[in-house]
């Protein structure tokens, strides 16, 4: 029996998926087995599947039901002793697997563990911003302000998913935010802090797009129907960081006014984001679109990632 299952949901997913499998098929840890879950694409991931000769890759299709229930399908035909999940265009370093399985199995408390991530373009071009969470132990209050888990670094006990149950499929957005919660309320997290993910933006990534993810505020409130009513104070918080994330998204759009709104939302929520450094970071950025224009704002930007990429290219790993 394979000690991991990796899950990867699929939705017209063809122009990144075959490197996305590459990095899996990559990993210095080979015991696992690659479930595609193919959620009604009208792509030729079919035919593409069917010259793969990797006997631990198998494609599941179904009529399209959205990510959640491609996630759910993904489990129940995972035999894994672990189960990792990971998106259509994102990419693992090598040595991930092996690094969160040796991590596990010497720690068999931790129900969930997860990684950083280094942010790449729609190429694959690393833009030098290295994402740490450092959402370990008993996360649960600090889950409820605002996720920080990517779902490309997850991995978990099969054995936790079987007792908090399936992803809500209900849900429409932050469905992961949903069940890693659910999760910590249960069991211990931690984090392997090196950015052992790629997580890829790019012009058709859902979390470019702030409309689609003002619509996300819902969960916000579905999240704190079911805490216990001593952490609902937690919620203004929860909708404050929702708001400056909201915010960074339309200044990447273009909506300079539209940011502005969400930062000011995000004080009305939490005052004390006023002064804190995602928000002062918020406001230079405010500015300079204000001074220099959409097009400045990126060249500005553009200028930052090769800075970082440079940095990063020095400093020894």
């Amino acid at each position: 029996m394979p000690k991991v299952s990796v899950i990867i949901p699929a939705y017209n997913a063809m122009a990144y998926l075959p490197e996305t499998l590459t990095s899996v098929l990559q990993q210095t840890f080979t015991n696992f087995e690659i479930l595609i879950i193919n959620d009604g694409s009208t792509d030729n991931i079919v035919q593409w599947s069917n010259q793969l000769l990797d006997q631990r890759v198998q494609l599941i299709s179904q009529n399209k039901q959205g990510v959640s229930v491609a996630r759910n399908t993904g489990i129940t035909y995972a035999t894994g002793e672990y189960i990792a999940f990971l998106d259509a265009d994102d990419l693992w370093k090598s040595t991930k697997l092996e690094k969160q399985v040796n991590y596990l199995e010497a720690h068999p408390e931790i129900g969930f563990l997860h990684t950083g991530m280094v942010l790449i373009d729609q190429y694959g071009k690393s833009s030098g911003r290295v994402m740490i969470s450092n959402a370990e132990g008993n996360v649960l209050k600090q889950l409820l302000e605002q996720n920080t888990v990517v779902t490309s670094s997850v991995i978990v006990r099969a054995s936790c998913l079987k007792t908090v149950g399936e992803f809500d499929r209900k849900l429409r957005y932050s469905q992961d935010w949903h069940m890693w919660v659910r999760i910590a309320a249960r069991y211990p997290f931690a984090v392997i802090k090196e950015p052992l993910v790629c997580y890829r933006q790019h012009p058709n990534n859902a979390t470019r797009n702030w409309q689609m993810l003002e619509q996300g505020f819902e969960m916000i409130e579905t999240i704190f129907q079911s805490v216990p009513k001593e952490l609902t104070y937690l919620k203004n918080r929860s909708y404050g960081y929702a708001n400056i994330y909201l915010a960074w998204k339309a200044l990447q759009s273009g909506d300079r006014q539209q940011a502005i709104y969400f930062r000011n939302q995000a004080i009305t929520h939490y005052p004390q984001l006023r002064y804190s450094t995602r928000c002062l970071r918020l406001n230079v950025a405010i500015t300079v679109m204000q001074w220099l224009g959409f097009e400045g704002f990126n060249n500005v930007l553009s200028l930052i990632y090769a800075l970082r990429r440079r940095i990063t290219s020095i400093i020894p790993q």
